[in-house]
C-alpha cells in the first residue's frame, strides 16, 4: 500500500509579516492524524493571499509532489484579498460543489455568518482539492462533515487507500453488489 501524500496549504498575508504561528495548518494536521490510521505524509506550505501563488502551489502539490488530497485553509471569505476559491477553480478540471454546500450547511449550525464563506472543492487530475475556512474550530467542524466522503473520492481516482479510525470518523464506501 502506498503512503498517501496530503497537501496542507495555509493562505495568510500574516505569514510574511514576521512572527506567525500557523494554528490553522496545524489544526488540519491534528485532525488528519486523529482520522487516519494509514500512513500519510504532509506536504505543508504557508503562502500569501495571492491568486498566482495559490494556484502555483496547488499545481506543484498536485502535479509534481503527487498529493492525492490538498486541503487549504484561509482566503475563503468576502474580503478583497480572499481569493483561494478563485485560485482553486482556475487550476481544477472539474468542480465538486457539494463539498462547499455541506460545509456551509454545517457551519450555519454554529454561526449565521457561514453564508459569507466561499469554500469549494475541485479535482485536478488525480487530486482532490478542498478549501476550508481559516479558524481551527471551523476547520474541525467542516472536516467532520465532509471527510466521510473523501476516502471514497480518492478511491474513485485510483489514489491511495485511506484507512480511518472509525471510532473518530467513519468513511463511507458503498458495498460492492
Amino acid at each position: 500500500m502506498s503512503k498517501a501524500k496530503i497537501g496542507i496549504v495555509t493562505v495568510s498575508d500574516r505569514a510574511s509579516a514576521g512572527v506567525y504561528e500557523d494554528l490553522s495548518g496545524k489544526a488540519i494536521i491534528d485532525v488528519l492524524n486523529e482520522y487516519l490510521t494509514s500512513e500519510w505524509e504532509p506536504v505543508y506550505e504557508v503562502i500569501p493571499d495571492e491568486a498566482d501563488v495559490i494556484s502555483a502551489t496547488l499545481i506543484k502539490m498536485a502535479d509534481e509532489q503527487n498529493c492525492s488530497l490538498i486541503v487549504t485553509t484561509g482566503g475563503t471569505g468576502p474580503a478583497k484579498r480572499d481569493v483561494t476559491p478563485e485560485a482553486t477553480e482556475a487550476v481544477c478540471d472539474r468542480m465538486m460543489p457539494g463539498f462547499g454546500e455541506l460545509m456551509r450547511a454545517e457551519s450555519l449550525k454554529f454561526v449565521p455568518t457561514a453564508i459569507l464563506s466561499r469554500q469549494t472543492a475541485g479535482l485536478r487530475g488525480d487530486t482532490l482539492i478542498v478549501n476550508l475556512p481559516g479558524k481551527p474550530k471551523s476547520i474541525r467542524e467542516c472536516l467532520d462533515a465532509v471527510f466521510p466522503a473523501i476516502p471514497y473520492c480518492i478511491d474513485l481516482m485510483d489514489g491511495p487507500f485511506l484507512e480511518c479510525d472509525e471510532s473518530v470518523i467513519k468513511p463511507f464506501r458503498p458495498k460492492a453488489k
